[in-house]
């Protein structure tokens, strides 16, 4: 083979390899946004769930207070 067979090769290898750092530096960026976003849903998932727990506490107070009427309107009728 001579020199500028020789080049030629090396020139389409250098090009392959510039689209493979193009191509990884891309991979890269997508990656950061994807933890990003896994990141964002954790955090708004964890807020749900304590809201959901918020929300059971107060429920279970509700139906003890409504309970707590009941079983007092019971005894006033029974009286």
């Amino acid at each position: 083979m001579d020199n500028a067979i020789i080049s030629d090769h090396f020139k389409e290898i250098e090009k392959k390899v510039a689209k493979l750092i193009a191509v990884c530096k891309e991979n890269e960026a997508t990656n950061l946004e994807l933890k990003n976003k896994i990141n964002s849903l954790k955090e708004e998932l964890l807020g749900k769930i304590e809201a959901e727990k918020s929300d059971a506490q107060k429920k279970a107070l509700i139906r003890s207070k409504i309970d707590s009427l009941l079983v007092k309107l019971e005894e006033i009728i029974e009286a």
